[in-house]
C-alpha cells in the first residue's frame, strides 16, 4: 500500500459512511438554521517504545476515532463530536451542533465533489507495517553508541514515537478531501558524570517520515549530538548579564521566532484585537531583508500538511515581505472577516476540537550574508543554538527564553559554551532589531508540538542565522 493508491472509496470504508449518509448527517446539522456546517472524522494509530537503563522497558499504542461536527451561524460556532459512527449516533450529535442557530429558512448542502491535494510527505513504508520488533534495533544501536562515545556518561533515554492518521473532511459547500498524515519522532537523552558535577542533554530527530528516513547515519547522529551536547555543559560558562548583542543560530533557534511573532501573527488573535499586530498589516515591522513565512509545503517536515483541518489546500504564506507586515494566518472564521482567503492555517489537535488559526513551519527566508561574516562583526554577544521554556504574551509580545545551549562570542570568535541564561525582550521590538541575516536557512528538525487555548498540534520552524543589534540576557551580577 502507497499514500498514492489511497482513494476516497477506502477513506469511506474506514469511516463507514458514504456519500449518502454525509449528506443526511448535514442536513440534521443545517437543520436549525445554520449557515454552513463541517464533519471532521479522523482515525489515529499511535505507537511509543522506549529504552531505559540498557532495558527497552515501555511500549504502548494508542487509537483515536471518530467525527467532529461544527456548525457556523454568524460569528456563533457550534460543536459536538462523537465516537459513535453509526448514523444514529452521528445524527444525535448534529442536533447539538444545530442548536446555535434558531431559524426556520434552512441552507442545502451543496452538491459533493472531492477536492485532490499535492503530497508532501511520501513515504515508502506505511506506520501500520512496522512491528515493535523492527523499531528495537534502532533504540539499542543509539544506546550501545552513546555510552561507547564518553566514559562519563551514566545514564540513556531513548524513546521511539510514530503515528498514523487518516483524516476525511466534508462540508456543506460539497468539499471533500481527505489525507494520510505519518509522523515519527526517535529521542535520545543522557547524563554524564564529572567528578561532583552532573548534565543532561538530548537530541532527537522527527518529520512525517517513514521507517526508511532512520538511515545508519541518522542513527549515529542521534547519538553523537546527545552526547555531544551533554558533555559539552562541564565547560559551560554563566556569562555577566545584561544587554548586548545576539546571534541566533541557524535552525531550532526559530522557536524564537514562533513563540515571539508567529503566535501573534495568527489571525483570531488579531481578530480579537489581543496582538500587538492587530493594526500592523501594510506597515514596516522590519528591515528590508526580512521576509517571513509559514509554510505548510515543506517535504517531511513535522508541521507540513497536504490541506489543512478545514479542506484547504496547504500553502506558503507570506507574513513579512521585505520588512512590511502582509498577510495573518487564517482559518474560515477569520478569513471571513477580513475578507479573504483561508491560508490553509485552520487546525485541531483532534476530533474533539474545534480548529483554529495555527502555524504549520514558520520560518525566516535567506538574506545577503555569511554564517562566519555575522560572527566576526559581533565583537561581545551571545550565540543561542537552542531554547526551552519559552513564555510569551501574545498581547504585548514580550517573551523569556531559556538558552538550552550556545557559546559567547568575543572579538568576533565563538569561545566558551554557556548554560542556565534566559534571553527576556519584545518580539516586534526584536524584529525591528535585527540587522544581519546568513544565507543558511535551516528548518528545526525536533519534534516540536504547538499548544494554543489548550490544543496541540505538530510544527516547525526555522531560521538562517540572523543577528540582533540588543537583548537582555539574564546572567550574573
Amino acid at each position: 500500500m502507497t499514500d498514492k493508491s489511497l482513494k476516497i472509496v477506502d477513506f469511506f470504508a474506514r469511516f463507514g459512511v458514504d456519500y449518502s449518509i454525509l449528506e443526511q448527517v448535514m442536513r440534521e446539522a443545517l437543520s436549525k438554521g445554520g449557515d454552513y456546517c463541517d464533519l471532521y472524522f479522523q482515525h489515529s494509530i499511535s505507537n511509543y517504545i522506549g529504552l531505559e537503563d540498557k532495558e527497552v522497558n515501555r511500549a504502548f499504542s494508542n487509537i483515536d476515532f471518530g467525527v467532529g461536527i461544527r456548525v457556523l451561524k454568524g460569528d456563533q460556532t457550534g460543536y459536538t463530536f462523537t465516537e459513535e459512527l453509526s448514523l444514529k449516533a452521528m445524527k444525535n450529535a448534529a442536533r447539538t451542533a444545530a442548536n446555535i442557530a434558531n431559524e426556520t429558512k434552512i441552507t442545502e448542502p451543496l452538491p459533493f465533489y472531492t477536492k485532490g491535494h499535492p503530497n508532501y510527505y511520501a513515504i515508502k513504508t506505511h506506520w501500520e507495517q512496522v512491528s515493535v520488533d523492527e523499531k528495537i534495533p534502532y533504540l539499542q544501536t543509539i544506546n550501545d553508541r552513546i555510552f561507547s562515545l564518553d566514559k562519563r556518561v551514566i545514564k540513556s533515554n531513548i524513546w521511539f514515537n510514530n503515528s498514523t492518521t487518516y483524516i476525511l473532511f466534508a462540508n456543506s459547500e460539497g468539499v471533500i478531501s481527505y489525507d494520510y498524515q505519518p509522523q515519527s519522532n526517535l529521542s535520545a537523552s543522557c547524563t554524564a558524570q564529572e567528578n561532583d558535577k552532573r548534565e543532561r542533554g538530548s537530541f532527537d530527530l522527527a518529520g512525517r517520515n517513514g521507517i526508511e528516513f532512520f538511515t545508519p547515519q541518522n542513527i549515529e547522529r542521534i547519538a553523537n549530538e546527545a552526547v555531544n551536547r551533554t558533555v559539552s555543559l562541564f565547560e559551560a560558562v554563566k556569562p555577566k548579564g545584561g544587554e548586548m548583542e545576539v546571534v541566533l543560530a541557524a535552525g531550532s533557534s526559530g522557536i524564537l521566532l514562533h513563540e515571539a511573532i508567529g503566535h501573534g501573527l495568527e489571525a483570531d488573535f488579531n481578530r480579537k484585537n489581543i496582538s500587538i499586530f492587530s493594526d500592523k498589516i501594510g506597515k514596516k515591522v522590519a528591515a528590508d531583508f526580512v521576509t517571513i513565512v509559514d509554510d505548510g509545503t515543506n517535504a517531511n517536515v513535522r508541521g507540513s500538511i497536504n490541506i489543512d483541518d478545514e479542506g484547504n489546500h496547504s500553502e506558503c504564506t507570506v507574513l513579512v515581505e521585505k520588512g512590511i507586515l502582509t498577510s495573518y494566518l487564517h482559518d474560515r472564521i477569520s478569513a471571513k472577516h477580513y475578507g479573504v482567503k483561508p491560508t490553509g492555517n485552520g487546525r485541531r489537535e483532534s476530533f474533539r476540537h474545534e480548529p483554529m488559526p495555527r502555524m504549520r513551519n514558520t520560518y525566516m527566508l535567506n538574506g545577503l550574508h555569511t554564517h562566519d561574516e555575522i560572527i566576526a562583526s559581533t565583537k561581545n554577544g551571545l550565540y543561542a543554538i537552542s531554547f526551552s521554556n519559552g513564555q510569551v504574551n501574545i498581547g504585548g509580545g514580550d517573551f523569556t527564553f531559556y538558552v538550552k545551549s550556545g557559546f559567547l562570542i568575543e572579538n568576533g570568535k565563538l569561545t566558551k559554551p554557556v548554560k542556565d541564561i534566559n534571553i527576556i525582550g519584545n518580539g516586534p521590538d526584536v524584529l525591528s532589531k535585527i540587522t544581519m541575516v546568513a544565507n543558511d536557512l535551516q528548518m528545526s528538525e525536533g519534534g516540536w508540538t504547538c499548544g494554543k487555548n489548550g490544543q496541540g498540534v505538530p510544527v516547525s520552524q526555522g531560521l538562517p542565522t540572523v543577528k540582533v543589534s540588543s537583548i537582555t540576557v539574564g546572567g550574573v551580577e
